[in-house]
């Protein structure tokens, strides 16, 4: 097969990497290590810092804090990085994962393939509606789908995926410490982890960053911090195989989450590692976690702790199994392979 040339465009104020945070920055950088695993060009737009497989074309690093006028400057940069791209690298397609795609994103040049990894209603107005020629979006979730503004360039849902078999072989003694992994700010919920491991009486380890704009960082000095304590910590996000102990070793995994999720790599992380997931019932968690089989969905800090008492009654290996059934990454990239040679040869929206 011919080989592709792609131009992977992420969020002007999120760095990639294996280590990455967001689900939008693991998602991009796993797709691509598989591109240059399998001798494709890939070529990633992204702020300095990034860890990349392909060619980084770095912008800016992000800025120590974050406002408005950060923000446009970042999406400036980023587009001047996308152009000069166009000009100087051969692409076949340009694939955008951040929430700024509409500003980052030529009105010119090849066939364009937005991942949308947040809430609809997230994105600024008409973007999700796009004018650009030969562009199209993709959902990660049927909930997330189901929320879109219908249109002729909206595809089926790509789901996302875990490398299942790597998570899979961890096999650690279970310890009674639950787990909350992502980024730290108020709709993740991590106020409401903190107070359902209190109500059951158990430790809780948070392994997480705050993003440095102004919401985050005061969530975290007025709401997070003082509740920390020996039982109650909270650490910086950790590589792999670290995360990987974590995710095998706790208890179980909080998700309590205030945001209609489009999808939850941690919940997916967490089940192929054998762990059970508690969770609220916010967007695509619904879909992901099976409430008695693979953990609980929960609507209170005082359910939450209730089904912590409960999280030893889930089987890990029906966990295991599930991940491996439902959520394998290998999957979602052959499904992305198949977006990136369809849409590049394709000159109108796909019915």
């Amino acid at each position: 097969m011919r080989r592709l040339s792609i131009l992977s465009v992420g969020y002007a104020l999120a760095p990639v990497g294996p280590d990455a945070v967001g689900g939008a920055e693991q998602v991009l950088t796993a797709l691509d290590r598989a591109l240059v695993g399998l001798g494709h060009r890939s070529y990633v737009v992204a702020p300095a810092g990034s860890r990349v497989a392909g060619e980084l074309i770095a912008t800016p690093p992000v800025p120590a804090g974050i406002d408005e006028a950060a923000r446009t400057d970042a999406e400036r940069a980023m587009r001047r990085a996308v152009m000069q791209t166009l000009r100087r690298r051969p692409v076949d397609l340009i694939h955008c994962h951040g929430l700024d795609f509409a500003n980052t994103l030529p009105q010119a040049g090849p066939p364009a393939l937005v991942t949308l990894h947040l809430p609809p209603g997230w994105y600024p107005p008409g973007a999700l509606q796009p004018t650009r020629p030969n562009t199209w979006l993709n959902p990660v979730s049927a909930a997330q789908a189901a929320d879109c503004p219908p249109g002729p360039a909206l595809l089926d849902p790509v789901p996302n995926g875990v490398p299942v078999e790597a998570l899979g072989r961890a096999r650690h003694a279970r310890r009674s410490f639950t787990l909350m992994l992502g980024r730290i700010c108020p709709e993740k919920g991590q106020h409401i982890a903190l107070d359902a491991v209190r109500r059951a009486n158990v430790p809780l380890l948070i392994v997480g960053h705050a993003f440095p704009y102004p919401e985050h960082l005061a969530y975290v000095r007025d709401e997070i911090e003082p509740l920390l304590d020996r039982w109650r910590r909270r650490i910086e996000p950790v590589g792999f195989a670290r995360k990987r102990r974590l995710l095998a070793a706790a208890r179980c995994v909080l998700v309590p989450s205030l945001a209609p999720e489009t999808g939850s790599l941690v919940a997916m992380e967490a089940m192929a590692c054998g762990t059970p997931v508690i969770a609220y019932p916010a967007g695509a968690l619904a879909e992901i976690v099976e409430h008695g089989r693979t953990g609980f969905l929960v609507r209170s800090p005082e359910e939450m702790a209730a089904a912590i008492a409960a999280a030893g009654t889930i089987d890990p290996e029906t966990c295991r199994r599930t991940a491996r059934e439902r959520f394998p990454l290998a999957r979602t990239v052959e499904s992305y392979l198949g977006l990136y040679r369809r849409l590049a040869q394709a000159q109108t929206a796909p019915s």
